[in-house]
C-alpha cells in the first residue's frame, strides 16, 4: 500500500530532488480521480532546514511522523556525499525497511541509504558522478552506474536530478498501476517510462517527427507493429541505412537497442491490456508481440518480479469481472 510519503529533510538539501519528490506525491490530483497521499515533511534536524540554494523550510514535523510513513524519500543534498547523517534518521530508515515500507533516495541521496547499512548487499545506483565515492564509503554495495533507478526489494535508487521522476513514477506504477504513473507523468510534461537514457517505453509521448529523422520514424512504426518479429536488418532497410549505422543512430536517440527499446514497449503494451482488458494472457501475448504467454511470464518476472496474473489480479479494473475474452 502506498498511501502515506514522508520526505526526510536534513541541512543542505537540494531544491530540485526535494520538488521532484513533493511533484509526484504532494500534490492533490483528487479532481483527477488520482490517488491523494497523506504528504508530509519531515525535519531530521533542527528547524529551520536550510536548503540549497539559499533558503529555509520550516515543518512542524519531527522524526516520529517516520514511523507511519509507507514510503520514506531522501532527496539529494550539497555534501552528502562525505557527511555524517543523524543517528536517528538511520535508525528510523532500518526500521522502516524492518517492518515493509518503502525508501527511495533520489541522486546523492543514497549516501543517506549507505549509512543507514541498507545498501550492503543490494543493487542501486546514484548519479555518475558519485557512483565511485558510494563504492569507496559503501564497499558493501551493488552498484549499477548506468542505470536510472534500481529497485531491490524495498530499497529504490535513483541515479541524478530527473531520474528521481523516473524513480518516483516507477514505485507509483508498481503500487498503483500504470494508468495512474501515467496519468501523473501528464500532468507533470513527463514521459511516463525511461529506460537508459532516454529510451521511453510508452507509445506515447514519443519524440515528435520531423521531416527526414529516420530514427523517430523507426520508433512510431515499432509502436504500431509490436506484435511482429522485427529485425534490425528490416528496421535498417526501412530507414534506408546499414545495420551498423542504425543500430548506432538508434543508440544515440534512445540510449538502448532496438530489441531493448521494443522489449520495453512490448510490457508497457502487455500491462494496459493487462489492466484496461478482460483478454486472455495468451491473446495479450499475442498482441503485445511475445507469441504465447510463457514467454510473457518470463519477461514479467525478469523485469517486473511478478506474474501477468498477479499483476492483473493486483491492478484489476472492471472489465475484469467479465469473462475473459479470447483473441
Amino acid at each position: 500500500m502506498l498511501t502515506n510519503v514522508a520526505v526526510a529533510l536534513t541541512h543542505g538539501v537540494n531544491a530540485f530532488e526535494f520538488g521532484v519528490i513533493s511533484e509526484v506525491f504532494g500534490l492533490n490530483r483528487g479532481d483527477q480521480g488520482l490517488p491523494v497521499y497523506d504528504f508530509a515533511l519531515v525535519a531530521a534536524e533542527p528547524t529551520p532546514i536550510r536548503a540549497n540554494p539559499g533558503f529555509t523550510i520550516g515543518t512542524p514535523h519531527g522524526l516520529d511522523r517516520l514511523a507511519e510513513a509507507d514510503l520514506i524519500a531522501i532527496p539529494a543534498g550539497e555534501g552528502y556525499v562525505d557527511r555524517k547523517f543523524p543517528p536517528e534518521l538511520l535508525e528510523a530508515l532500518r526500521a522502516a525497511v524492518k517492518r515493509g515500507a518503502w525508501v527511495l533516495s533520489v541522486c546523492s541521496g543514497a549516501f543517506v541509504l549507505g549509512a543507514a547499512g541498507l545498501l550492503d548487499g543490494r543493487r542501486c545506483t546514484t548519479h555518475w558522478r558519485y557512483t565511485q565515492q558510494l563504492a569507496q564509503r559503501f564497499p558493501a554495495a551493488r552498484i549499477e552506474p548506468e542505470v536510472l533507478y534500481v529497485d531491490d526489494a524495498s530499497v529504490i535508487t535513483s541515479a541524478g536530478t530527473a531520474a528521481g521522476i523516473d524513480a518516483c513514477l516507477h514505485l507509483v506504477r508498481r503500487e498503483q498501476g500504470s494508468k495512474v504513473a501515467n496519468a501523473i507523468a501528464r500532468r507533470m510534461v513527463v514521459p511516463p517510462h525511461r529506460e537508459g537514457g532516454q529510451a521511453q517505453y510508452i507509445e506515447h509521448p514519443l519524440p515528435q517527427e520531423r521531416d527526414g529523422d529516420a530514427i523517430t520514424a523507426s520508433l512510431h512504426w515499432m509502436v504500431e507493429h509490436l506484435d511482429e518479429e522485427v529485425t534490425v536488418e528490416q528496421l535498417a532497410a526501412r530507414a534506408h541505412m546499414a545495420p551498423r549505422t542504425f543500430a548506432r543512430r538508434f543508440q544515440q536517440v534512445t540510449a538502448t537497442t532496438p530489441y531493448q527499446w521494443m522489449l520495453g514497449q512490448r510490457l508497457l503494451r502487455s500491462q494496459h491490456l493487462l489492466e484496461e482488458t478482460a483478454l486472455t494472457v495468451d491473446a495479450i501475448a499475442a498482441r503485445a508481440g511475445f507469441g504465447n504467454a510463457a514467454t510473457l511470464r518470463h519477461h514479467f518476472l525478469r523485469r517486473l518480479d511478478t506474474t501477468p496474473n498477479a499483476y492483473r489480479r493486483t491492478f484489476r479494473g472492471p472489465c475484469q469481472d467479465r469473462p475473459a475474452e479470447r483473441p
